[in-house]
Formats: C-alpha cells, structure tokens, sequence
C-alpha cells in the first residue's frame, strides 16, 4: 500500500532523515515510535509532500507521490495532528466540511457522511453549530478525527493524535479508536513517542533513533527479540506494562485451564492479556469469557490470567 525507499532530509549538517525504507500493508496501522527528534514527524510528513524528501522515493498503490499535485494528494489522505488543527473561527459542521467543499460534494453527500460520523464518533448532532473553543479537548480530538475521515480516504496520517490529551481522556479515545469499524478499513501511519500507545495500537513498529530505523517489527517482536541493545534499553522501564500489552490471549491459551463457559459475549483470545484484565476489572463479575480461532472458549478469573502470563514470562525470559 505505502512504500518509502531510501529517504533522506537534511537540515544544515543534520540528517532529520537518514537513508530509511519501510512498507506498510493495506490497513496495517504502522507506528513510527522514538523520542524528540529522531526524525518520525518528518517522515511522516513526507508522505503527504508537507515535507519533500532530499532524496527518496514514496509510492502509494503503486504510484509515485511526487507524479501529483500536492494538493490533490492531500485531500485523498486524511491527516490529524496533535492539537487537532481546527480553525477556531470555523464551526464545528465548516470544520469537518472542508475537504468535502474542496472535493464539490453536494450538500446531501457531506450532510449524510457528516450524521454517519458524529455517531460514530459519539458527538452530539447540536455540536454542529458550535465553535472548537466551546468544545472539551477529547471532545475537539473526535472532530479533528471527523475531519480526517470524512472524504473516507484509504490512508490516514496521524502525528501524535493523542498527546494533548489527559491521561485519562486519551486513554477512553484510544480505546475507541481500537474499536472504531470507521479505522479498521484505513492504512495507517501514527507517530508517538508514547511507548505504551504504540503497544496499544499498532500492528507493527517502526522505532527511530538519530534520523534511522533501528528495528521493524510487532510489539511483542521488539519486546522479545530486540535487534540491537538500544532497543532493549529503550523498552526496559517500562517492560513488565508493555509484555502485558504484547502478549496475547493466544499466547498463553495452553496455560489457561478449560472450565464452564455460557452464553455471554466473549473477548476474542487475538486481544492481549492487558485488554483482557482491563475487561476484567470494568465487568465486575469476577470471571471473563475469551474465545479462539477455533471457536474454542474458556472462562477465566484474574488469578488464573496472571498465573499463565507468569508461565509465559518463564518459558520466554527477557
């Protein structure tokens, strides 16, 4: 779907971008992690032409960005940034409109589109006529979000779409977005510097380090099978937060012991163990049902989670 060779952007003497090539797989989310400045925001804005390339090459579906007006790229890739980008003067509904107008919808379309969204999204319909100022931050986030998927693009662009956010306001949106069936059909490319976000959300990882890729891979591959030792070290504060992210259900399905299972809905076993004990704890009823690709379901109680994650942690030391 997307495809970077060998880009460099340089600023001065300084390499922002070092010779880095990555793929991203149609409705993959890739997640470019590192710390300030290690060149991701470039990056990412190079593949919507914000930012051009010294040097590089960046196709999507096959087709080279730079054979198409900018402009004409952009309105066919949804971008959201970190303080949402909303024009303070624009209501809500012109806010969300903007590509639409570009794009000569008729009224009907952007009306529909608009409705289908706010509802997804969880925003009242009266917030149409309000201002951003009038909005909480999580609030003006969601519209921001809206805005980027309203021309339902098939790539979506995302620098740090939760950093301005509380932690527990970005912490509920993060856990929408996951759920969100809107974001499922996208590819996309988020960048954080928030290692337990990209744990969160990503399919893959690309971690950055001085304008370079330094390891590609799935949470759990970066986690288990670091590539050189700034990777370990990178990860290893926060270690024993992030294997709970990485490990999934399916992982430690062998440790689960078989019991009763009924008819309530059932967490399917691709979810991590974290997602699993976060459903533990807001269910309140002391056990949780989980389900493999086989179709296959155990209930488990918290005690019996932790017992198989620990024999997980044994058969694969750090």
């Amino acid at each position: 779907m997307i495809k970077a060779e060998h880009l460099v952007k340089q600023y001065g003497s300084t390499k922002a971008v070092n010779d880095i090539s990555f793929e991203v797989a149609e409705q993959e989310n890739l997640i470019l992690l590192g710390t300030s400045g290690c060149g991701k925001t470039t990056t990412l804005k190079m593949l919507n032409r914000l930012i051009e390339p010294d040097s590089g090459n960046i196709t999507i579906n096959g087709k080279a960005i730079g054979s198409q007006p900018p402009e004409e790229l952009r309105r066919s890739i949804g971008y959201v940034l970190q303080n949402n980008g909303l024009f303070p003067h624009y209501t809500v509904a012109e806010n969300i409109s903007v590509v639409p107008r570009l794009l000569k919808w008729d009224d009907q379309k952007a009306q529909s589109r608009m409705a289908e969204l706010l509802e997804k999204l969880h925003l009242p319909a009266d917030f149409l006529n309000k201002y951003p100022g009038q909005l909480s931050g999580g609030q003006q986030q969601r519209v921001g979000l809206a805005r980027a998927l309203m021309a339902d693009a098939p790539v979506l662009l995302m620098d740090e779409p939760f950093g301005a956010l509380d932690t527990i306001t970005r912490s509920k949106i993060q856990q929408e977005f996951k759920q969100l069936d809107e974001l499922k059909r996208k590819t996309i490319v988020m960048v954080t510097h928030d290692v337990q976000e990209a744990f969160e959300l990503a399919d893959r990882i690309c971690l950055m380090d001085e304008g370079r890729i330094v390891q590609t891979g799935t949470p759990a591959e970066l986690l288990f099978k670091p590539a050189i030792p700034f990777v370990k070290d990178f990860l290893q504060a926060q270690r024993l937060q992030l294997e709970f992210k990485a490990i999934k259900l399916n992982d430690i399905w062998a440790h689960l012991p078989d019991g009763d299972t009924d008819n309530r809905p059932a967490l399917p076993a691709q979810q991590s163990v974290w997602a699993a004990l976060e459903q533990l704890k807001e269910s309140g009823t002391g056990t949780l049902q989980i389900e493999n690709e086989q179709h296959q379901k155990k209930t488990v109680t918290f005690e019996q989670l932790i017992s198989a994650f620990h024999q997980y942690q044994i058969q694969h030391p750090a």
